[in-house]
């Protein structure tokens, strides 16, 4: 049996020249990526960021993704309170808008500079 050559110590150990995020940071970023782990979320998402001016109505998205008002809402909720929609209240009815810029913040707090 051949012994493998042994490796300087410092090859082991990498140092983190950039500052690691902080735990506060982590955690919202954590709760934010939570939100996007649902496959309807996404499709919201995704439907609302489609639609002219990136704004939808509830009552055109529940018949997207084929599911009740009640459960909709709950996922339209979670995704606002994730900073991804805003949302606001015409008549009866209430209208969800994409934030500009959320999901690029998502994504550039994933970015890793080389």
């Amino acid at each position: 049996m051949t012994a493998l050559p042994l490796l300087p110590s410092a090859a082991c150990c990498v140092s983190s020249e950039g500052a690691a995020m902080s735990v506060a940071d982590a955690e919202g970023l954590a709760a934010r990526l939570k939100a996007l782990g649902d496959p309807t979320r996404l499709r919201l998402l995704s439907i609302v960021a489609g639609a002219a001016e990136q704004e939808a109505c509830v009552c055109d998205l529940t018949e997207s993704v084929g599911l009740s008002q009640p459960t909709v809402s709950h996922h339209l909720k979670v995704l606002t309170e994730a900073g991804f929609l805003t949302r606001s209240k015409r008549g009866t009815w209430a209208y969800y808008r994409l934030v500009p810029g959320a999901l690029d913040a998502v994504a550039g707090a994933l970015r890793i500079d080389a």
